[in-house]
């Protein structure tokens, strides 16, 4: 029975209010949403009658990767049978695409509205008794779900770091470390090293690890931390899963399409030779994991002539792979000319990323609608700063007040033959993936929340 009388507006209502009172990344910086420790999110999981406890968890953490770790996982769990419940973050365009589960059959579901409407009516008194930070609440609303919900499995990708991550009060079968780069240096640390073991945090006693990266700069950090919980560790980077004479197939057949997927498939195929699920059918469910489990954003082709790719990758660990990918397709004979959509936001390290921008795209800043986003125009400065101190001269460097109007004059001007990439930011894609791909609720509106 519902806890309260639903109709579209009241859960709008219900959810606008939870982004406005406990605020979320989406809005706010990170030090402002970012509640560290585990004391509250343990005591809301007994409150909900510990749902964190209910299913066999893959818990994923890492600076990149984990989101299409998570979702390649996923679509293999499922694939074989089992149900199972998929918990990522940020959303795209959708709250609701943070909570999905999927079975063998179709595409992977989000968690319906009325069960979100549903929680936050009977448990919003709780969120203020405990203090609870947004993605907390998010947190056990989706354990939660998945328990209602019979799964089978949970694939939980960390919202920030590990140790102190809401997520880390499960004990998984299997911990995930994608990969390690400089990101939220001010809150996990400023060296590969400091950032390794606040991500090592959700290394459990027994429970084996897979490292997708081999970096000497972290490695010692990991053995060191797999050592003392006595857990069995596996580097990806450096191993031979049972897959890997399928890689290149996979790869040329996979709908995530990133030169940089080869690093999250080779992770993946190691966690599967754990699960002993290395065959046929997660081959085909690596293959087709963003259509079985409606996975956007990652490398993301929105439009032919010109070509329109977006993706979320906006910090200089991901984005030095993305331009190289952009710089290869852009050399094509029938390229016509490379056109980057591009924002940032405030607290991101943007002097790391000038040197890896392709000097010979023509440049579209934009700012998205967050509170956090660096004004287009000082994007533009800066670059046009960078480029001078460089002796480099500009293609043609252009600032809008909105993601919309970056758009439209990229179109524009590309012509038929051009590329144009959108991305550089969660906010920028957000904002873009819509006006390709309306997203509604079934009554022809827009459904952002």
């Amino acid at each position: 029975m519902m806890f309260a009388e639903f109709s579209e507006k009241s859960y709008r209502d219900e959810l606008e209010a939870l982004f406005l009172r406990f605020p979320s990344v989406q809005n706010v910086p990170f030090g402002d949403a970012y509640k560290p420790g585990l004391e509250r999110m343990l005591e809301f999981d007994r409150l909900l009658g510990n749902p964190s406890r209910s299913c066999r968890v893959i818990h994923v953490a890492g600076t990149n990767g984990k989101g299409s770790v998570s979702n390649m996982l996923a679509s293999c769990l499922s694939r074989h049978g089992f149900r199972t419940g998929l918990y990522t973050s940020p959303h795209i365009n959708d709250f609701r695409e943070r909570m999905r589960i999927a079975g063998p059959e179709g595409v992977a579901s989000m968690v319906p509205r009325e069960y979100v409407y549903d929680f936050i009516c009977r448990y919003k008194a709780d969120f203020e008794r405990l203090s609870l930070s947004f993605f907390e609440i998010t947190t056990g609303m989706a354990f939660k779900w998945f328990a209602d919900s019979d799964a089978d499995w949970i694939v939980l990708e960390v919202g920030l770091g590990g140790r102190l991550d809401s997520t880390n009060i499960v004990t998984p079968e299997i911990s995930v470390i994608t990969s390690i780069g400089l990101d939220h240096c001010d809150l996990l640390g400023h060296s590969l090293a400091e950032i390794a073991s606040e991500k090592a945090g959700i290394i459990k006693p027994g429970v084996p690890v897979v490292i997708g990266e081999d970096h000497p700069g972290t490695r010692p950090v990991f053995e060191a931390k797999a050592a003392s919980c006595a857990s069995g560790i596996i580097f990806a980077g450096s191993g031979h899963p049972t897959l890997e004479p399928r890689f290149p197939h996979i790869l040329s057949e996979m709908d995530l399409r990133g030169d940089y997927q080869a690093y999250n498939l080779r992770t993946a195929a190691s966690v599967l030779d754990l699960l002993g699920l290395s065959d046929p059918i997660s081959e085909d469910a690596l293959i087709h994991t963003a259509s079985h489990m409606d996975f956007h954003g990652r490398w993301e082709r929105l439009r032919t002539r010109p070509t329109v790719l977006c993706d979320i990758g906006h910090n200089a660990h991901a984005l030095r792979h993305n331009f190289a990918q952009l710089r290869r397709l852009a050399s094509a004979p029938d390229c016509s000319g490379l056109h980057i959509v591009y924002a940032i936001m405030a607290d991101k390290d943007l002097d790391a990323i000038l040197p890896l921008m392709p000097a010979e795209a023509i440049w579209h800043f934009a700012t998205p609608s967050s509170r956090r986003s660096l004004p287009a125009e000082k994007i533009r400065e800066r670059y046009a700063q960078y480029l001078s101190s460089q002796g480099l001269e500009a293609q043609g460097l252009y600032a809008y007040a909105d993601v919309a109007s970056a758009v439209d004059a990229a179109l524009s001007q590309a012509g038929p033959d051009g590329i144009i990439y959108i991305g550089g930011s969660t906010f920028a894609v957000s904002e873009a993936i819509p006006l390709f791909i309306p997203e509604t609720d079934g009554s022809g509106t827009e459904s952002r929340l």
